[in-house]
């Protein structure tokens, strides 16, 4: 059989395919294993065969099934881990803004760890997260950027932006081992310490690790801050120091909360800053302490008090290395919040008034011992803004203890605290009492809120035949109106029918002005003054009674000193009323009315003389100008001629 032409063509290309296939298979057969040959494989291969070498095989990436990567390790109950690589100790694992809290006996050490995807996997899971372009040109070589939103494969071109974060890191120490005696209240415990890595070469830091690879920060007076950049994990440990028997009590471990958050501090302190807090005056068994102002205008409302105050002996050490801690004050401090939410000894609000009618926090702390010295420490409890910041943006966020404020108490004597006055909103300091006929203080800020407001009104009766509404040119003066004077006769009536009271015993002091007060009344024990001084002032009434005369009358007081009001809320009744209201001032340092009635006002601002909203704090008396604000007061058109003398 002849084949065609066309057909010998395809014979032939058949035939030279074959001989091609089998030449192939011939020089480049590959291998086929076969089960059998698995039993060849040696059970003495040396260790460092799984190692991965960094600076050979860096370049080389190495698949799941790589022999050189180890998937398994062997731990064989009767040999020691040593024989076999010591495992670190385990690593808690901590999840954002949420609150650990451990016990730690000295010496001993806890390993924790924050792990980066806990953060990644939840903001990938955010459908508001921006998404960031990886790779400028797809296979089409197409921008990505000019691709439309619907036409995007998220797991290919597209992923979500991971921006830069930073990991809060805060703890306090809320117990410690007590001190076997108080006969040394200096002697504090050692503080615990925070180790912080992130490198995998240490991913246990401690006090056995090398300090190259980890940062070491010891906690300050209870409280450590420490923030660092989330670029992975986070290794952290917390360690117990060793405690000497011989000093404390070891039986009583260390006691912390631990948080790590991606928002901010959940606990933190500031001894940089000056305490917000004021203290305004005290008694023998209580103390009246407040904020600076919490507004700016009087249009801002504030709904919820941010504060609250921790109070503490000063010779009382359960709070000694625990200063900083919001955890350790709330649990020993002697004045703090009850367990059940509710503020114990600390009656708290907020109060608007004053010329500017902006909004502070009071704190009115009773149960104190009387000639005592305290520190009252402001702080801003960590809120539920850190766990749930997006639902509630009004919360305070993080918790902040800041400086301690020192205040003292008076001895067992006639003066006692009053506040939250109706007319005189800005009264509130000590003022002359009687516990025996006024035990409540509520009934002696009434027995002076009654007397002022009877003097407002007859002070209101003669302002009325004053033409207010008229003209400028007919008006009393081009300077003052009206309103002007009320503002200057009310902070002088409540200057002066107020008096500021300190205790009789109270050493002179230079550049205060304080006068001896119902010198020929006895004290409340029975006893009378020295009666030296009877011999010399007895006689003068100036001394020998209030300026008041219902004071002595109703009170009862005994003995005592006032602050006196400062020249200034005389001089600026003057100055804003029609003088045909007939009121005058002594003349400055004259022997008659001025020494016995009034002071001056310091330069330094420290706190001299009387005036409305002044505080027994040095530094708080700059919080009202007396020439900004008009610092003037009264008692009463009908008293005034009493006053003054």
């Amino acid at each position: 059989m002849q084949l065609s032409p066309l057909q010998s063509r395809l014979a032939a290309s058949v035939i030279a395919s074959c001989l091609l296939l089998v030449i192939y298979l011939f020089l480049f057969s590959p291998p086929f294993a076969l089960a059998a040959e698995l039993a060849g494989i040696s059970v003495d291969n040396d260790a460092r065969d799984w190692t991965y070498d960094d600076a050979q095989d860096a370049a080389e990436p190495l698949e799941v099934s790589d022999p050189r990567r180890p998937t398994y390790e062997p731990g064989f109950a009767l040999f020691d881990r040593s024989i076999i690589g010591r495992q670190a100790g385990v690593a808690s694992p901590l999840a954002d803004n949420e609150l650990t809290t451990s016990n730690l006996a000295p010496g001993i050490t806890n390993i924790y760890v924050f792990s980066e995807s806990s953060v990644t996997s939840r903001a990938a899971q955010n459908l508001n997260e921006p998404l960031e372009l990886r790779r400028g040109l797809n296979e089409s070589g197409e921008s990505a950027a000019d691709i439309p939103n619907e036409a995007i494969d998220p797991d290919s071109e597209l992923v979500r932006r991971q921006s830069s974060k930073t990991l809060w890191i805060s703890a306090n120490t809320c117990q410690q081992p007590w001190p076997l005696s108080t006969d040394q209240p200096t002697v504090e415990p050692p503080q615990l310490v925070l180790y912080v890595s992130t490198s995998a070469d240490n991913t246990s830091p401690g006090p056995l690790q090398s300090n190259d690879t980890q940062r070491v920060i010891p906690f300050n007076d209870g409280a450590v801050m420490f923030n660092i950049s989330l670029d992975g994990d986070v290794y952290m440990s917390i360690t117990a120091p060793t405690v000497s028997a011989q000093l404390f009590d070891i039986t009583r471990e260390y006691n912390f909360n631990l948080v790590a958050s991606t928002e901010q501090y959940y606990y933190s302190y500031d001894n940089q800053t000056k305490a917000d807090l004021v203290w305004t005056d005290s008694d023998a068994g209580a103390a009246l302490l407040q904020t600076n102002n919490l507004t700016s205008s009087p249009d801002q409302q504030i709904t919820t008090m941010p504060y609250v105050l921790f109070a503490h002996n000063q010779n009382d050490s359960a709070i000694s290395g625990m200063r900083n801690s919001y955890c350790g004050l709330s649990l020993h401090a002697q004045i703090r919040n009850l367990d059940d939410g509710s503020s114990g000894a600390v009656t708290m609000g907020l109060k608007q008034g004053g010329d500017r009618n902006l909004t502070r926090q009071q704190f009115y702390v009773s149960g104190l011992n009387a000639s005592s010295k305290y520190v009252g420490i402001l702080a801003r409890p960590p809120g539920k803004a850190v766990q749930k910041r997006q639902d509630d943006s009004s919360s305070v966020g993080g918790g902040v203890v800041f400086q301690p404020v020192p205040f003292e108490t008076k001895p067992n004597g006639a003066c006692t605290v009053i506040f939250n006055l109706t007319l005189c909103d800005q009264t509130q300091y000590a003022v002359p009492g009687n516990q025996d006929l006024f035990p409540n203080v509520a009934a002696l800020a009434a027995f002076y809120e009654n007397y002022t407001q009877t003097m407002w009104d007859n002070f209101d009766k003669v302002l009325q035949q004053v033409p207010c509404n008229t003209s400028s040119t007919a008006q009393y003066s081009l300077a003052r109106n009206c309103d002007d004077c009320k503002i200057a006769y009310k902070n002088w009536l409540c200057s002066v029918a107020i008096p500021r009271c300190e205790d009789f015993s109270t050493p002179p002091r230079e550049g205060v002005y304080l006068h001896e007060r119902n010198i020929a009344a006895p004290f409340p024990n029975g006893s009378m003054v020295d009666p030296e001084l009877l011999k010399l002032r007895g006689d003068d009434k100036a001394f020998s009674s209030s300026r008041n005369p219902a004071i002595d009358e109703t009170v009862q007081p005994g003995p005592y000193k006032e602050l006196l009001p400062c020249d200034n809320v005389c001089y600026e009744l003057v100055r804003s009323c029609p003088a045909s209201m007939g009121f005058a001032c002594p003349r400055d340092k004259s022997m008659y009315g001025y020494t016995t009635s009034y002071g001056r006002q310091n330069i330094d601002g420290s706190l001299s003389c009387n005036y409305p909203g002044a505080a027994h704090f040095p530094g708080a008396a700059s919080t009202l100008s007396i020439s900004r604000y008009g610092l003037a007061g009264a008692l009463g058109i009908l008293l005034i001629s009493t006053i003054l003398l």
